[in-house]
């Protein structure tokens, strides 16, 4: 029975295990993530094959939920660069939810795999997916974990289409959210700084994408010891928060400046002056001829295999447990909760992120983004510096940001950023 799963009412009805397995014959595990494995399914009667995730009840409420959720939201959308839901059941112990089945490669390995690639191909990936984007806003639901690892081509044709999958993270919009998800390299600063967020969060993360289709690099990292992972979450976010990233050179010496200002207006630190999706997609460099033709794949393919061979990359990092984990870490030291406390003028927030320390820095990042925001409009799009010599740079970024904390370290976290307009 199709969507059995989705009865509700006092008395629930589960679906019997060989309700799934009469109509449909799974194979083998083909992965396994955080909340389900994944599996082929053959339709016994039409022969057509889809995707299978198996989500089982005893793994804990969170599985649960995510079950549930992916369902529930998936049942709503029906667009063609979404990968749709085509069945679901819930028995006693498990959810079995059956997809479209992508037959296509990464985004990456497509690229690796080209003979050409260039600002078009780029704006051809990103207009696809600005286009479900914005049919899902038009929903209201916040999608929250756009990454380039849940973007595939639908088949291996040569004009194949983009699907966006995995929404088990994704959330009607019914006023603003605020628990944090997502994977850390593509966060909006406001859901770093546990800001009431929506919609926007969703486009800084194609502003991210974009930026890594364009270059090979990721515009937020910290390349920091290898063995110290919680200074170097605490630096991501820090960057984050602050919009840090440059148009480095030689990596956009090539990359037209349409390009730029859109990357730029996607990654706007204040989410009330972000571009929309459906901004985004009306954007000359999107639905004009403001692309470049211009060969970039040595370059991007370069970047790529050095930038994302790299395990940290490729796994899929749940923020939640991230935050837990940076903030376990300073559990225990007195010091930095006495800094924190005199900070934000009151004792630490333990639900911020990454602990006392990392909380009091938040807070005055987001304080002088406040500020900032009553004096200005949306940013000059950022320049990159002539000469970068990193050795030299860092002892006076150390004196700035110390003179920037002593001056701004009264300042309040603003409890609700305004919302965007347009929405």
């Amino acid at each position: 029975m199709p969507f059995g799963c989705l009865t509700l009412g006092e008395k629930k009805d589960y679906n019997s295990p060989s309700e799934v397995t009469d109509k449909y014959d799974l194979g083998q595990v083909v992965k396994s993530e955080e909340f389900c494995e994944i599996f082929r399914a053959k339709d016994r009667n039409t022969l057509k094959m889809y995707t299978c995730k198996k989500f089982n009840k005893k793994d804990g409420r969170k599985v649960r939920k995510a079950a549930k959720n992916e369902i529930m939201i998936l049942k709503m959308v029906k667009h063609h660069n979404i990968l749709q839901l085509v069945d679901a059941f819930e028995t006693k112990k498990e959810y079995f939810i059956f997809l479209e089945l992508a037959t296509g490669r990464e985004v990456f390995d497509w690229i690796l795999d080209q003979g050409y690639y260039s600002e078009r191909d780029t704006s051809n990936v990103m207009r696809q997916v600005l286009e479900a984007v914005a049919y899902l806003h038009s929903l209201k639901i916040v999608h929250r974990n756009l990454k380039l690892e849940n973007l595939v081509y639908f088949n291996r044709l040569k004009h194949s289409k983009i699907v966006i999958s995995d929404f088990q993270l994704a959330k009607l919009e019914n006023g603003l959210i605020k628990d944090p998800c997502g994977t850390p390299e593509y966060l909006a600063p406001e859901v770093i700084g546990r800001q009431r967020y929506g919609r926007p969060v969703d486009c800084w993360a194609i502003g991210v994408i974009m930026y890594i289709l364009l270059s090979g690099n990721p515009p937020f990292y910290d390349d920091g010891d290898e063995e110290d992972s919680d200074s170097r979450d605490k630096n991501l976010f820090l960057k984050i928060l602050s919009g840090d990233y440059e148009f480095d050179s030689p990596y956009w010496d090539d990359i037209s400046d349409s390009a730029k200002t859109l990357v730029a207006s996607l990654m706007e630190v204040d989410q009330d002056q972000r571009l929309t999706a459906q901004e985004a997609i009306a954007h000359e460099w999107i639905s004009g001829n403001a692309a470049s033709d211009k060969n970039i794949k040595d370059g991007v393919c370069a970047q790529i295999e050095k930038n994302f061979a790299k395990a940290k990359w490729k796994k899929a990092v749940r923020v939640t447990t991230l935050m837990k984990r940076l903030r376990a870490s300073e559990q225990g030291d007195t010091g930095a909760s006495g800094l924190a406390a005199g900070a934000t003028g009151g004792p630490p927030d333990p639900n911020m992120p990454g602990g006392s320390l990392l909380a009091a820095s938040i807070k005055t990042a987001l304080s002088e983004k406040a500020a900032d925001a009553q004096t200005s409009t949306i940013p000059s799009l950022p320049q990159p510096p002539a000469a970068r010599p990193e050795e030299q740079q860092q002892p006076q970024q150390q004196q700035q940001a110390q003179q920037q904390q002593q001056a701004r370290c009264n300042g309040d976290v603003p409890q609700m950023l305004p919302q965007r307009k347009g929405y």
